[in-house]
């Protein structure tokens, strides 16, 4: 089930969006100001965000440029005002698309469908059509299976494999254990996520030496696990 989060500030609004699309089947919930809304977009994961512009708090051009420098997840603005300006500043900080108060139920649910789908392609093809991924010391060969550090191959476990390469496909981004959890076993959400801990330790363990230790997957307390990026190069 895709979940939405709706970040609105109007009651009789968020509630009719939630009301009609849990009505085609999605999982929603909502936030009523902008801090609140970037906290809990930032903290948990969602398939696409409804972001109203006019919030109580950081409006939601802060609220979507702030999420946009970690998540790539589709940003829908809602707005009543329809000035130029404002819908050039809105796709500049990274949303994909705007709706204009009144909108028909129908025509969000349109593009909510659209956005998702054409998203789930983008990162189906982003992820098959990238072979092999070097990052720091870490080469990792996807259609080989091969993961090496330091030009020496390191034997990994199936999940071990594919929960490391997940990670280093996507640096800088945050998994929650839950998010991790469902992707890499295939598997609803379950209460107890301590196997993902688990193999993040194996997989630090397998990839530390007596001399250095492995500290490219690093833990975000309270939310999980992201792989840290490399700097970029300098001059």
């Amino acid at each position: 089930m895709k979940r939405i989060l709706i970040i609105e500030d109007e009651p009789s609004i968020s509630e009719l969006q939630k009301d009609y699309l849990e009505v085609h089947g999605f999982d929603v919930e909502i936030e009523c100001t902008g801090n609140n809304g970037l906290k809990r977009a930032l903290t948990s994961e969602f398939d696409l965000i409804i972001l109203d512009v006019m919030l109580p708090g950081i409006d939601g051009f802060s609220v979507c440029k702030k999420i946009r420098e970690v998540k790539e997840v589709p940003i829908l603005m809602v707005t009543a005002r329809v000035d130029e300006i404002d819908f050039i500043r809105g796709l500049g900080l990274g949303a994909d698309d705007y709706i204009f108060k009144p909108f028909n139920p129908n025509q969000l649910v349109a593009k909510i469908k659209a956005h998702l789908t054409r998203y789930a392609r983008l990162v189906s093809l982003n992820e098959t059509i990238k072979e092999q991924t070097i990052i720091g010391r870490l080469f990792i060969d996807h259609a080989a299976r091969i993961i090496e550090l330091d030009g020496i191959e390191v034997k990994f476990r199936a999940r071990e494999f594919d929960l490391l390469a997940f990670l280093a496909l996507h640096p800088g981004q945050v998994f929650t254990k839950e998010h991790l959890y469902e992707r890499i076993w295939g598997m609803e959400p379950a209460s107890d996520h301590t196997t993902v801990t688990v193999h993040i330790k194996k997989i630090r363990d397998k990839l530390s030496r007596e001399e250095m230790e492995f500290d490219s997957i690093e833990t975000v307390w309270g939310v999980g696990y992201r792989f840290k990026k490399e700097p970029l190069p300098v001059g």
